[in-house]
């Protein structure tokens, strides 16, 4: 009869899955396209939250954490869906950081996401469309909506003295989506849009652009564009021109790049980019400092998407997206003790005691309504050929 029980068993453990003993997270952002100066320290950032939480030993029980990169294009929804599924479906990743940019977002969301029940936490798609888009709660961002930056850029044109400004936006939904918020924003404030025009990336000439924004005229033009493509080529096209010598650069035009690529006509020049000076920032840069990447644009952001994927994952006792996208709120908020960045391994361990956290990170998270940050921007002047950081809204 033993050996019968015993052979019984032996059968059984032969058709039963194998427990897994690795979580897998895409990391699927715009290594090619028109902000591929932005992502490798993005990458670095969700990457470095994965190491972190290998190095302590304690999630899952043991479980290791690997990462899988697949390129977004930031503009190429076929490529970029075709990226994604195979993240699910031949490295089989259990949830994604990203994708980056909002049209590809969208289109990763509605085409892999949804019908494959994995949870993406995007640190740099902003439309206000990805506000209200039907996600069955599978959808996160770490950075903040446009609605919330068109009020900042807004207010930062009018604290400076701009009365009137034309503005040229790229040719696709997060450019649009600004657009409209600064409109509605700055025009309710008292300021006045000359002309409202979309240009598209990849040109090689932008003089007629440029030829109209000028004519239509502004004390600023704003270029609501890519720091790579075609935000650089509007500036330097009306750089060369003599149409305007001063830019607002809201957060796709923000990264070391592009004052590099421009030089000293580019200063004075002002923008705005998601940031925070909260405590965990600093910590942050220190930590990509010392693991050798900067902690550019949407960097902290990237490191909190992949730390709240796998602190929801802990909560919930599951790597299966539909069973943790039910904590990803609960760990980023209050109540609970306050997660900085290194802490992670501490985060665990108070997790799998039942107490509670609240994820602070890197760019102070809190995350609000449909799930995504309240958000906060740091208020940039180019200055001495550098992204200067002068203040926070």
């Amino acid at each position: 009869m033993k050996k019968l029980i015993t052979a019984a068993a032996a059968a059984t453990m032969l058709i039963m899955p194998a427990l897994a003993d690795e979580a897998k997270i895409g990391i699927i952002l715009g290594y090619t396209g028109p902000i591929e100066s932005l992502t490798p320290d993005m990458a670095a950032g969700a990457e470095l939250a994965i190491s972190e939480v290998n190095a302590a030993g304690n999630f899952m029980k043991g479980m290791k954490v690997t990462s899988v990169r697949a390129d977004s294009t930031c503009i190429d929804s076929a490529a970029a869906t075709a990226a994604a599924e195979r993240l699910v479906t031949a490295d089989k990743v259990n949830a994604m950081v990203g994708a980056d940019c909002s049209g590809v977002t969208t289109a990763i969301l509605q085409q892999v996401a949804l019908a494959n029940g994995v949870v993406m936490v995007s640190p740099s798609a902003t439309s206000p469309a990805l506000s209200t888009i039907e996600d069955n709660d599978l959808f996160f961002r770490t950075a903040p909506s446009d609605a919330r930056q068109g009020q900042v850029v807004a207010e930062i044109l009018m604290d400076k003295g701009y009365k009137t400004a034309a503005m040229t936006y790229t040719n696709n939904d997060y450019g649009k989506g600004l657009a409209d918020s600064i409109i509605t924003n700055f025009e309710a404030a008292g300021g006045k849009i000359t002309i409202s025009a979309a240009h598209e990336d990849g040109k090689g000439d932008y003089s007629a652009e440029v030829g109209a924004l000028a004519q239509a005229g502004g004390d600023i033009l704003i270029v609501a564009g890519y720091l790579d493509q075609g935000g650089k080529g509007i500036i330097q096209s009306s750089l060369d021109a003599g149409a305007f010598d001063v830019f607002y650069m809201p957060d796709g035009m923000i990264g070391d790049a592009l004052p590099a690529a421009i030089g000293p006509d580019l200063d004075g020049s002002i923008g705005d980019v998601p940031g925070t000076d909260s405590p965990g920032a600093a910590l942050f840069s220190d930590m990509a400092k010392a693991n050798n990447f900067v902690a550019g644009p949407f960097a902290p952001e990237s490191y909190d998407g992949a730390a709240l994927i796998m602190l929801a994952m802990q909560a919930a006792k599951s790597t299966d997206s539909q069973v943790f996208k039910s904590h990803v709120m609960d760990v980023a908020n209050a109540p609970g003790e306050k997660i900085f960045p290194g802490e992670l391994g501490k985060a665990l361990k108070l997790i799998s005691e039942g107490k509670d956290v609240d994820y602070v990170g890197a760019s102070a998270v809190e995350l609000i309504g449909p799930g995504e940050s309240a958000g906060s921007y740091a208020e940039i002047l180019v200055k001495g050929g550098k992204n200067v950081t002068v203040g926070y809204r």
